[in-house]
């Protein structure tokens, strides 16, 4: 008797990394269940299962919802009768910094990056323990090792979220669950359009009197540069895709040599001096 394919379950598939994710999990054999807040946005997504030759099933799932994450998983696990693989990948970005920030706009960050992926994780944990297997990968990215101007509600989402994951993954993987983080730097795609900037208001007025205004158009200038240069969301993907398949998995993957020489950067930086050497240059 054949065996069943894996069944993956990934979040924020409408555009990028997670299209690029379901398409590359599907195409190596695993049966995917691609989400996103609205399927009316599927297109893209439909389109590029097509030029792949696979098949997705595709369904709506918000993770800041928490009755309706649920009701989602559920139906997933009726239907599917397991949930071998979760890729958390929903997020949002948000420019600004602290002083600028509203505690509602905080809030939005902290559900959507990180409040979001503790809630699908924890719904998909009971049958992947009953099984006594599973993957649960987490795209964060290297601004949940290294904080960054003009990040501080992103980086404080992907911060806590990483440090969610490192906190589970010894727990969980005494019951055959792998827990990993993927940690994409400078990425291609429609995330930078989806950026809330927090002076949006003010971009079309008088900033005069922003006392920021100086310094995030120094860090704007040189992050527009960065992502000209970035790698694709399908190249990211392939590392998503090797993080939730490979018989060899680790805690923490970076996307591209570039990711990984910025996160050790802080990962090595005892008493912070790197990290806002290194940061601090970007708003000169």
């Amino acid at each position: 008797m054949t065996p069943r394919p894996d069944v993956a379950l990934v979040t924020g598939t409408s555009s990028g990394m997670g299209l690029a994710t379901a398409v590359g999990l599907a195409r190596a054999g695993l049966t995917v269940v691609a989400t996103m807040r609205e399927t009316t946005r599927a297109g893209a997504l439909r389109q590029a299962a097509s030029e792949a030759g696979v098949e997705l099933d595709i369904r709506s799932l918000d993770v800041t919802d928490a009755a309706g994450a649920e009701a989602a998983v559920s139906a997933v696990l009726a239907d599917h009768a397991t949930i071998d693989v979760l890729v958390n990948n929903a997020g949002r970005g948000a420019v600004a910094t602290l002083e600028q920030l509203t505690d509602a706009q905080l809030q939005e960050q902290l559900d959507v990056n990180y409040l979001g992926v503790a809630r699908l994780t924890r719904l998909v944990l009971p049958a992947m323990r009953a099984a006594g297997r599973g993957r649960v990968v987490t795209v964060t990215s290297v601004g949940g090792a290294v904080g960054q101007p003009f990040a501080d509600a992103y980086c404080a989402a992907k911060f806590a979220v990483e440090g969610l994951m490192q906190s589970l993954a010894p727990v969980a993987a005494t019951f055959g669950v792998v827990v990993s983080v993927v940690e994409p730097g400078a990425v291609r795609s429609e995330f930078t359009a989806n950026v809330h900037r927090a002076d949006a208001d003010a971009v079309a007025g008088d900033r005069t009197d922003d006392p920021y205004a100086a310094l995030l158009d120094a860090y704007l200038a040189r992050t527009a540069t960065a992502f000209d240069n970035a790698q694709t969301s399908e190249q990211a993907a392939e590392v998503i895709v090797e993080a939730a398949t490979t018989d060899q998995p680790r805690f923490r993957w970076q996307s591209s040599e570039q990711a990984a020489a910025f996160v050790g950067l802080s990962l090595g930086d005892l008493d912070g001096s790197a990290v806002l050497g290194a940061t601090s240059a970007w708003i000169a």
